[in-house]
């Protein structure tokens, strides 16, 4: 289960990157809660979501040619540095009491910028660090740091927040030390990725970015299985990833909750993701991978509609743990597939194509479920989104393969 720590680099930078990513998922906690509380509207919930997630559709395919050209390691810096400074810029505004919603909607278009180079490298960067054979027990264990964090961050922002009350601090006071942490919390990763000993390779050949980029798109679109694996990535989280957005907006409406109530729903869907990719880690490389992808999205779907119609906190809790483990999942078994089939010359290119599909359908579907959800109310648009989630997956199993079923 944890074959990978045998790589002294993975190891190094799996601890960098979950010390960061506790501290981003305080920041996403305090800032969806701040972005309510200031408009009490969820449509700009979506739509700081969308801003965040658009520069990923926009430059994402130049960041994986950036990728296959340049020293990933160095591009993953320069994306921690920016992601450094947007989050210290939105601590200072909170702090000088002068943060308007136009602020956080700037600076998260600015954090998906880095994002939309950061992740290509790192995605790209991941199969130098492990052997082949043990790729998806790195993926696995990559995700589960990524939702250990998805636990621990609004734990500890949970923490923070009662302490700062406790010492007679208002809420907004106690929210902006969430972005103070975060802030200092990319030096860790920062300082693990400058310690990493893999060395950069650089291409026997380089043509212009536009005949690269066409070329990654040439060789996906000659791949079938990869074709639909992509489609299956962007529908998944078209769809599936509007129950996170929306959780601030269940906590107070639903449950009559406040911050607290919040941030502790995001951690049992986060306690329920290590679940799953633990399970995908003591799987490893196993036959029928993708029947296994498709099987779990369709219990997703069912589990995400089960919660829209919950009136229960604690049923909602054990939904939540449920819906965590069977995303994870599906994620952390198609971004494996996809990994396996992609050649390390080509890899950039090929994963930041998966990631604007992956990452690209997280926007486009907290803006168009936060423009539904001021008309028929969230509860109804994510049992929608449940739904149909059931049906991709029954399509793909039962209608037509287009190769996923066979993958693996």
């Amino acid at each position: 289960m944890l074959a990978a720590f045998g790589y002294r680099d993975f190891r190094v930078q799996w601890i960098g990157a979950c010390s960061s990513a506790i501290g981003t998922w305080m920041q996403i906690i305090a800032q969806n809660w701040l972005v309510l509380s200031l408009t009490n509207s969820p449509f700009f919930l979506g739509l700081d979501a969308f801003l965040q997630q658009l520069p990923i559709i926009m430059f994402t395919l130049i960041g994986g040619v950036f990728a296959d050209r340049y020293d990933r390691r160095k591009t993953l810096l320069a994306s921690q540095y920016i992601q450094m400074f947007t989050s210290g810029t939105l601590a200072v505004l909170m702090y000088m009491h002068v943060v308007q919603v136009w602020h956080i909607m700037g600076l998260s278009f600015i954090t998906g910028v880095a994002q939309s180079f950061g992740g290509p490298a790192y995605q790209s960067l991941l199969p130098s660090l492990v052997d082949e054979k043990d790729l998806p027990n790195a993926i696995a264990l990559n995700s589960i740091q990524f939702n250990l964090a998805r636990v621990l961050g609004p734990l500890l922002f949970a923490a923070t927040l009662a302490t700062f009350l406790k010492w007679g601090y208002n809420e907004p006071e106690a929210m902006n030390a969430a972005f103070f942490l975060n802030a200092l919390s990319f030096l860790i990763v920062i300082g693990t990725l400058m310690s990493l000993h893999v060395k950069h390779v650089p291409p026997t050949h380089t043509r212009r970015m536009r005949e690269e980029l066409q070329g990654g798109l040439h060789y996906v679109r000659n791949h079938g299985s990869l074709v639909a694996l992509i489609v299956l990535a962007a529908a998944t989280t078209f769809l599936g990833f509007a129950v996170l957005t929306f959780l601030p907006v269940f906590a107070q409406r639903v449950f009559r909750g406040g911050a607290g109530t919040y941030s502790r729903l995001m951690a049992f869907s986060g306690t329920g993701s290590i679940a799953g990719a633990l399970v995908v880690a003591w799987l490893g490389k196993f036959k029928r991978m993708g029947v296994t992808a498709l099987t779990m999205q369709a219990i997703y779907g069912l589990l995400i509609l089960a919660f829209s119609m919950s009136h229960t906190i604690w049923l909602s809790e054990v939904l939540l743990l449920f819906t965590g483990a069977s995303l994870m999942m599906v994620f952390s078994t198609v971004t494996s597939l996809v990994q396996l089939i992609a050649p390390n010359e080509i890899r950039g290119r090929v994963m930041s194509i998966y990631m604007v599909a992956f990452r690209g359908g997280m926007p486009l579907g907290s803006l168009a479920g936060g423009y539904f959800a001021t008309i028929i109310g969230a509860p109804k648009v994510i049992g929608i989104h449940g739904s149909l989630l059931f049906l991709v997956a029954l399509y793909f199993l039962l209608v037509r393969s287009h190769g996923i079923r066979e993958s693996g």
